[in-house]
């Protein structure tokens, strides 16, 4: 096979999940067409993702998939003392886990490629079976949480340390490219690091939202680890579960081991630059490229954009926690109460959480909302955004959403909670940005109530409506077309071929 330009390693978007970082992965690779690309997706389980959802572009060489927590054709159990000189190596790799302020050095990623999963050296079976490997478990066990159910902490450390085994796999398998370019930390950003120390080219890291910081967001929520407190601890600062705490020390050190390795680091935004530099990545390696969006495609949209608000408000997105979609539900729950003739349309994809989603239709037939709020599905955003009156988002984190770019491009006004770059969106980044005016309101996270009154200030006030619809277009235009983006990263491309 023909070598790639550019070997992308994709988890849990591209090319099986829409939207979001997809719709961005798509669009970086049929706009620099004279690139070629290699595609490396990994996910947890295969239930989990259904068929590609995107039509691989012609400048795509090829695809690997691989579902990282699934070990199928293991042998049945059996006593086994393992190799002192390959647990020496894992020893060395747990250390460094359970001490984040260091990442993975080179020398200790060359032992795990040379080391882990090898028959000669410490196989998977060895991990789970080993007398080396129960001693090691135990020794940890009393060392960091003696006070904590020893089944509970043998099960996370199975569960934490397993994917290693298949990133490691994976890494001595992908065939060479010219660059290396991880589109997250976590998982996908360690094999970055690994296939780097492997193959010896260079490594692109971009992030659109910090993967550690919503890992964390998820494992706060997360309902299959128990919180257990004694019954008198009555303080409202209760200190973090340890399971919690140790899948958290477990993606910072990911995310630190990537950003060490990596040879240049871009963010969406200032506030993610800053994160990144705190959460350990080297300041002089990063930089800002902003999402851009083709502005003609939407041309359409801006044109029907009828001459007074439709009494419509839009959440376009996946129908998943960190949308919070119930605060949305709420918040037209509130507003209908001033306004009865309000809708609320949620667009997006619903099968990623059919929890979460059925939560959410308990949640607008317990407030009579059946008539008022729909679930549309997948629709063409192109089509969809001259009905909206308002595209709204309230999620408890973002990046750069493209939704809003998209919203802006067609003349619609945005409201959206204050995360990631959103209100850099709607007010402007800097005094020349903020001279055009605002497009829309930024409210708070899981505020309905708020929400409810941006709605009706942004409806009620036809001629305000309008001037934020022109102050968004004429942002997007100036800032936010996507060949500028195209530029940079063809500039970084070349620079590092």
């Amino acid at each position: 096979m023909q070598q790639a330009d550019i070997c992308l390693l994709l988890e849990g978007t591209y090319p099986y999940v829409r939207g979001g970082v997809s719709s961005w992965v798509h669009q970086l690779i049929t706009g620099l067409p004279h690139y070629t690309f290699y595609l490396v997706f990994v996910g947890g389980t295969k239930e989990s993702y259904g068929e590609q959802r995107y039509t691989l572009p012609d400048n795509v060489l090829g695809l690997e998939t691989h579902f990282i927590m699934q070990h199928d054709q293991l042998t049945p159990p059996r006593a086994r003392e393992g190799k002192a000189k390959a647990f020496g190596m894992w020893q060395q790799v747990l250390a460094r886990f359970n001490r984040v302020d260091q990442a993975l050095n080179a020398e200790q990623l060359q032992l795990m490629l040379n080391q882990l999963g090898q028959r000669r050296g410490l196989t998977y079976e060895d991990f789970l079976y080993s007398e080396f490997s129960w001693h090691i478990l135990v020794d940890l066990y009393l060392q960091q949480s003696p006070d904590q159910s020893f089944v509970d902490f043998f099960w996370t450390f199975r569960n934490i340390y397993t994917p290693l085994f298949s990133l490691v796999k994976i890494a001595r398998q992908v065939p060479p490219a010219r660059i290396l370019h991880s589109i997250s930390t976590g998982y996908a950003g360690f094999l970055g690091a690994l296939l780097k120390q492997r193959l010896q080219v260079p490594y692109l890291l971009s992030e659109h939202g910090i993967y550690t910081k919503e890992r964390k967001i998820d494992l706060t929520q997360a309902s299959w680890i128990q919180d257990r407190h004694f019954v008198l601890d009555t303080s409202i600062h209760k200190k973090m579960e340890q399971t919690r705490q140790t899948w958290i020390s477990f993606f910072e050190q990911l995310g630190k081991t990537a950003y060490q390795h990596a040879n240049h680091i871009t963010a969406l935004y200032q506030g993610n630059r800053e994160r990144q530099i705190a959460d350990g990545a080297p300041a002089e390696k990063t930089e800002i490229i902003v999402n851009g969006i083709n502005l003609s495609r939407f041309a359409p949209a801006l044109q029907q954009r009828p001459t007074s608000p439709p009494k419509v408000v839009g959440l376009i997105g996946r129908v998943v926690p960190i949308k919070d979609i119930k605060t949305f539900i709420r918040a037209i729950r509130v507003a209908v109460n001033s306004d009865p003739t309000l809708q609320g349309w949620i667009i997006g994809p619903t099968d990623e959480d059919p929890n979460y989603v059925k939560e959410c239709e308990l949640l607008i037939n317990s407030l009579s909302l059946n008539e008022q709020v729909k679930f549309l599905g997948m629709q063409n955003v192109v089509e969809i955004l001259p009905k909206l009156g308002i595209c709204m988002l309230t999620s408890i984190s973002e990046a750069q959403p493209l939704v809003l770019l998209e919203a802006m491009a067609a003349g619609v006004p945005c409201i959206a909670t204050d995360v990631g770059s959103c209100r850099d969106i709607i007010e402007g980044m800097q005094e020349e940005d903020q001279a055009l005016g605002r497009c829309g309101y930024v409210i708070g996270i899981a505020d309905p109530n708020q929400g409810s009154q941006a709605i009706l200030q942004t409806l009620g006030d036809t001629q305000n409506w309008h001037r934020m619809s022109e102050a968004g277009y004429t942002r997007v235009s100036r800032y936010y077309q996507e060949q500028i983006m195209f530029t940079r990263f063809n500039q970084l491309y070349e620079s590092y071929i």
